[in-house]
């Protein structure tokens, strides 16, 4: 992640050339609005420009990826005031047009995920975890994650990770909420542990989805959603894109993973919401939509699951 990136107050996109030079990308042409149902904002350098430029973009809903283990309160203490400062910027970039109300672009709405990521699950102390119950109190959090297992970096051991996510996965279902789930290198022991502890009925979201369509399939056997980022751009990621193409409409999300996985053509900068609409693009290809007519239904269903999963009432648990 490259931190000296310039701030471009504007709707452009650019890739990074040689020698501190920016080509201007031009914009997939979406006939729908689009979600990123995985972003992590309070690690961009500006979240309320991101949120602007996501707006301006079409982008309407926006997952944010909290971790108290990690990140404390910094995104509930900071998301009113970066969505106050993102209409700022629609504004500021609108010119004209910020004249008639009725003109601008709307902000997206956010809603948040807090979960202890596996890489943390060797603090996951009692504190924390009413620390966490508390977070998730919050009605404005529509999602515990995201929680799973990662066994490629194991900063946590292996048997910590797995307590700690029966332990969240138990949290979930308690408070009525669906889960986000990380996996890498575990989808075995991940699999088998939901099956134990039962998948909660308010859902569960594989993010970041790296599997083949053949492993892919008892995921969404099991009635997981399955949200598509970056990767399914890349130029060699063949098994990604036939995977897409097998996921039921109704089960299928785009995402980000804000400030990772930037897609294709912008690699080797921050990824930010706004580029959920190049994996749009790229999965109405891959779907076979591409008349102007089928990608904007396709596209109104993916952001029609988005809002189902994770635009929710609070719950029962949550208003108590």
């Amino acid at each position: 992640m490259n931190h000296d990136e310039p701030l471009f107050e504007d709707a452009l996109f650019r890739q990074k050339r040689k020698k501190g030079q920016w080509r201007e990308v031009a914009a997939p042409a979406l006939a729908a609005p689009v979600a990123d149902t995985h972003a992590h904002l309070h690690m961009l350098a500006d979240p309320a420009l991101a949120l602007a430029r996501a707006g301006l973009h079409n982008l309407r809903f926006v997952e944010a990826i909290t971790d108290p283990a990690e990140d404390g309160a910094v995104v509930f203490d900071n998301l009113p005031r970066w969505l106050a400062d993102a209409v700022g910027y629609v504004r500021r970039i609108s010119g004209e047009a910020a004249d008639d109300p009725q003109l601008l672009p709307e902000v997206p709405r956010v809603r948040i995920a807090a979960g202890v990521h596996p890489h943390n699950a060797k603090g996951y102390t009692p504190a924390l975890e009413a620390e966490l119950t508390r977070r998730l109190h919050d009605r404005r959090v529509s999602a515990v994650g995201e929680i799973g297992l990662d066994y490629h970096y194991d900063f946590s051991p292996r048997e910590t990770q797995r307590e700690v996510f029966r332990a969240q996965i138990r949290l979930a279902k308690e408070a009525g909420l669906p889960v986000v789930l990380h996996m890498r290198e575990a989808h075995d022991d991940g699999f088998a542990i939901l099956r134990e502890e039962g998948f909660p009925e308010a859902g569960t979201l594989l993010h970041c989805y790296n599997l083949d369509a053949a492993e892919l399939a008892r995921w969404v056997e099991a009635g997981c959603y399955i949200a598509f980022g970056g990767p399914v751009t890349f130029k060699k990621a063949d098994e990604v894109r036939e995977a897409a193409a097998t996921v039921p409409e109704d089960r299928l999300l785009t995402e980000t993973d804000s400030p990772y996985m930037t897609p294709e053509p912008l690699r080797g900068i921050n990824c930010e919401p706004a580029h959920t609409v190049f994996t749009a693009e790229k999965l109405c290809e891959v779907r076979g939509a591409h008349t102007p007519e089928a990608k904007e239904a396709l596209l109104t269903r993916l952001y029609e699951n988005a809002l189902a999963l994770l635009n929710r009432p609070a719950t029962p648990w949550q208003r108590a």
